[in-house]
């Protein structure tokens, strides 16, 4: 028979994404998992593997929990672009309201790791994937609404929201963002206000 595990793994998983978060991943030493997750290291290891594979389960779960705000932000009935301009609105938000610095994880993932971690490049990677995927859906169906222009291209806007979300990701890492970060949106929201259908 199994033992079963005497901690909660969702706390653990919880527990070490603040580490990693709050550190960074090579500035997280295995001591500093074991006493954050006030867990032993033999069950560290037997529940999670290695440091690396913890990492990877950690940036996942952080991934899925964004990926639920997008079905929040486009899944909404009315006009297709409200769920685009939500979106913006939000990251802008997290920006302004974040206390600590500590920026979007997956960015940071990418700043200290890539691209010479490839599975973590992976996972990244997919993340973007998702968040271009879900703004070029959007406004594909704005296009078919008619809220944006025939010669509006949904991939190209896509495309270029996504870096710009990113972007701003990255400049909140600095000490006083909001000014950039405001600016920066207010821009985006112009870019596709500038695509829609008159």
């Amino acid at each position: 028979m199994s033992r079963v595990k005497e901690f909660d793994v969702d706390a653990a998983c919880d527990a070490a994404l603040e580490l990693f978060w709050r550190q960074g991943y090579e500035a997280t030493s295995v001591s500093d998992l074991v006493a954050g997750l006030g867990i032993g290291k033999a069950s560290l290891y037997a529940t999670f593997g290695t440091k690396h594979q913890l990492y990877l389960t950690v940036l996942n779960r952080y991934i899925a929990r964004g990926n639920e705000r997008f079905v929040e932000d486009f899944a909404g009935p009315g006009p297709a672009l409200a769920g685009v301009r939500r979106l913006i609105d939000r990251y802008l938000a997290e920006i302004l309201d974040e206390s600590g610095r500590k920026g979007c994880f997956v960015v940071n993932a990418a700043m200290e790791l890539m691209p010479g971690d490839p599975e973590v490049a992976r996972v990244v990677e997919r993340s973007w994937d998702a968040i271009e995927l879900a703004l070029r859906m959007a406004l594909s169906r704005a296009r078919a609404q008619g809220e944006l222009d025939d010669a509006a291209d949904p991939e190209e806007l896509a495309g270029f929201l996504l870096t710009v979300l990113q972007g701003m990701r990255v400049l909140s890492k600095g000490p006083d963002p909001a000014a950039r970060a405001k600016a920066t949106a207010k821009q985006a929201i112009a870019v596709v206000e500038a695509a829609r259908k008159h």
